[in-house]
């Protein structure tokens, strides 16, 4: 058979994946000049209506006649019970494929890729020669990573250089999924989930964190007892920062918030439950530092009570243990510790290094659910 009676028709009652039809030019062509498609993708740019007209009417058909990029337009209902064209996805190559998506503004913040992804994918595993399916994004990209995350591929991490788009060579995330794997996310999310106080709000990063960021963890006395951090600490290492706690969200490892002024909203810390996928799948270690301007008013305490309780919470990230280390000599440190609820259970001799060189002794704090 020949395009388009060559594309199988798929649809899970919400959406439904097909071929391109004369009426998604206009909407492909919104799609592509959209920013968010824009920074994320390597989308021509400028971009013309023949871009899309090529890619629907001569890429699409070629691709599905040669077996080598199998295509569909995503389609589902909009608020006002209209059918219309959401996005595309296409699944490139076999018996090892790759996988591309994009959504129409219209479209985000619905599940629909996630539904899409899935009638993708199962086709391709169970009909389509594949064996494997691929993906790759921009680092960064969490609404990608979402996607990939809920529609079950495997996390690999990140590898350097691997995208060359629009003459830049960047780093990409990484996952595969296989027959036989769940199309559903294979660990929880460690979500940032909104925390408030009289005085604070955690809550995800923001672009406007990263100057913060930077001021914080070019301090002095940060640096004192945070000696691993890099130097110069500048705007892309905050970025990278930031970008790495997403990743460590999805793959269930580590949850961070941004504290923030509840008032101002702007960042005066960061608080983490780490280590969440340790030897003790149910514990957790906080912790924290401090914006110069934040420091002296109890506010870390504010904040690491706020994160202890949605730690505990079965409803939560529901650990059963959490642990808090602070250098004996951080005494700001150790007081948070104490006026969170922790109790001291001992002391490790010569176990933290200190940005002088020195090294310090190290104590532990604990509180179980």
């Amino acid at each position: 058979m020949r395009w388009p009676l060559n594309v199988p028709v798929l649809s899970d009652g919400v959406v439904t994946l097909r071929a391109h039809v004369p009426d998604d030019v206009d909407p492909m062509v919104e799609m592509a000049v959209d920013p968010t498609m824009v920074r994320w993708t390597a989308i021509p740019t400028p971009y013309t209506r023949a871009m899309s007209e090529q890619f629907a009417f001569t890429v699409m058909p070629r691709g599905w006649e040669e077996g080598s990029h199998r295509g569909w337009a995503i389609e589902t209902t909009d608020d006002d019970g209209r059918s219309r064209f959401a996005g595309n996805v296409d699944v490139r190559q076999k018996p090892i494929a790759d996988i591309g998506f994009a959504l129409h503004p219209w479209a985000r913040g619905r599940g629909v890729m996630a539904r899409a992804v899935r009638l993708a994918v199962d086709w391709s595993l169970t009909e389509g020669g594949v064996e494997i399916v691929h993906w790759r994004s921009h680092v960064g990209n969490e609404a990608s990573l979402r996607v990939a995350h809920s529609t079950g591929f495997t996390l690999h991490g990140l590898v350097p250089g691997m995208l060359n788009e629009r003459g830049r060579v960047l780093d990409a995330w990484t996952g595969s999924i296989r027959f036989g794997d769940a199309p559903f996310a294979r660990s929880p999310w460690a979500e940032s989930t909104v925390l408030e106080s009289a005085r604070l709000r955690l809550r995800p990063f923001t672009e406007a964190d990263v100057p913060r960021i930077v001021e914080g963890c070019s301090d002095r006395l940060t640096r004192h007892y945070l000696a691993a951090l890099p130097s110069p600490y500048t705007p892309a290492t905050a970025r990278a920062y930031v970008d790495d706690c997403v990743w460590q969200a999805a793959t269930g490892a580590k949850a961070t918030w941004a504290v923030a002024d509840r008032d101002s909203d702007e960042l005066i810390g960061t608080i983490s439950v780490m280590d969440m996928l340790g030897v003790t799948a149910d514990h957790g270690e906080i912790g924290y530092w401090m914006h110069p301007e934040g420091r002296g008013r109890g506010l870390m305490t504010e904040a690491t009570r706020l994160v202890v309780d949605h730690a505990l919470d079965p409803e939560g990230l529901d650990r059963r243990r959490l642990v808090l280390y602070a250098a004996v000599d951080n005494a700001a440190s150790n007081a948070v510790a104490a006026a969170a609820g922790f109790r001291h259970y001992g002391t490790q001799r010569v176990a933290e290094r200190l940005g002088d060189g020195s090294y310090d002794d190290l104590n532990g704090y604990e509180i179980v659910r």
